[in-house]
């Protein structure tokens, strides 16, 4: 069976392993609202069912007590919707189910305590109805957020993209340096200078899916390609690091280095009049490391340059960047902040230690335990990112 197309790194961040993103999301609810999206195999005792529809919505709840409670969501309209558990005076969002489709049952385990609270049903395609409002005496309530709006993303996205164009003409000048090294026979001085523009390319990683084709020509592998790296369409950074490490002569390089630095010119020139998705920002701040765990750690980019290594580090960098954004957001409404900038510091350390002089160690040359200790906390940041795509997806209110 062959291999997927790797494809470009914008089509990465849309088509990540959905078994993963999917396992990390539900990590992330249940951290925040100690909720369990799973379909309801079976209605025990002790579940309270709960109707979904625009007519009565968040019926069924009549007997409410303190304590962690299994809500068996039950669509009884004849479409998909959302369904949200909410202080209905403060808005802070308990446990939230998406996709309940018609006919359906889904369950929702939140821990309830003393305050009020209130079904929001979110049709596809009706407005939002809220349920009656039930209070709870006693007890202590489980982790709660506010939500998010697309407006309250706007400002965010903006600065991100405004930080964006000054990185992507730092870009082009780095890249310029390796044409004209390339261009004058100097393939030493290319290899020094293929890695500050390759990765100056890479901090701007939540900005892929705005880059559209241009990420192709710029950032794209050989993978699916039909005659691989002997292949007209393998172009940008990656088609200059096979060459450069692989023995090739400075006369089949020109063409591809001035490929790139058109591309990446033309990408920096047009970039005022991209708009990036400001309901995107936070998924991104995820997808970053996502990807670089899928792609970077094992090693499915590297050309011959074995700097994956230094790649996830520069991840890592844009990964802080959209998640300096972020923090005005975040603050209040994730707890564990403090937590994820504390791992994101030691992650910055591990990757640090593989920096050597003269360049980073490769992949293969990491002993076991180098390598155990770099994909742990990779990993575990990417389960902590999940919860920031989790607060900061948009939800609809009306």
């Amino acid at each position: 069976m062959p291999l997927p197309r790797l494809g470009t790194r914008s089509e990465r961040l849309r088509t990540a392993p959905a078994l993963f993103l999917v396992l990390a999301v539900v990590l992330a609810v249940a951290a925040l609202f100690h909720a369990d999206a799973e379909p309801a195999r079976t209605t025990g005792s002790g579940h309270i069912v709960v109707e979904v529809s625009e007519s009565r919505c968040g019926r069924g709840w009549t007997r409410p007590e303190p304590g962690v409670r299994t809500f068996d969501l039950h669509n009884t309209s004849d479409g998909a919707a959302e369904v949200y558990l909410e202080d209905p005076g403060t808005k802070v969002v308990y446990g939230e189910v998406e996709g309940i489709g018609p006919g359906t049952t889904r369950q929702l385990t939140v821990r309830v305590g003393q305050g009020a609270y209130a079904f929001m049903c979110v049709p596809d395609d009706a407005d939002a109805v809220t349920g009656p409002t039930v209070h709870v005496t006693g007890g202590r309530r489980g982790p709660g957020a506010a939500p998010v709006t697309e407006h309250d993303l706007i400002p965010p996205a903006l600065d991100y993209q405004k930080w964006v164009g000054g990185g992507l003409a730092e870009a082009v000048r780095l890249t310029t340096v390796l044409r004209d090294a390339i261009d004058r026979g100097d393939l030493a001085a290319a290899r020094s200078a293929w890695l500050p523009a390759h990765l100056q390319y890479e901090r701007l990683g939540a900005a892929y899916d705005a880059f559209g084709d241009a990420d192709a020509k710029i950032n794209g592998t050989d993978a699916g390609l039909p005659r691989g790296v002997r292949d007209p369409g393998f172009t940008g950074f990656h088609r200059i690091e096979y060459g450069l490490w692989h023995g090739e002569p400075a006369g089949g390089l020109r063409a591809p280095a001035a490929a790139l630095v058109k591309a990446l010119s033309g990408l920096r020139d047009d970039w005022a009049q991209t708009r990036m998705d400001p309901a995107q920002l936070g998924l991104r701040a995820h997808e970053i490391l996502e990807n670089t765990v899928q792609f970077e750690l094992t090693g499915r980019t590297d050309y011959g340059s074995g700097s994956n290594l230094a790649t996830a580090r520069a991840n890592l960098d844009g990964t802080r960047e959209v998640l300096s954004r972020l923090r005005p957001l975040l603050t209040g409404r994730y707890a564990d902040l403090p937590g994820l900038d504390q791992e994101l510091t030691r992650a910055g350390h591990i990757l640090d230690g593989f920096r050597q002089r003269g360049g980073w160690t490769p992949l293969d040359r990491l002993t076991r335990a180098q390598r155990e200790r770099t994909d742990s906390v990779l990993g575990g940041l990417v389960e902590r990112l999940a919860s920031v795509a989790t607060l900061c997806d948009p939800r609809r209110t009306v």
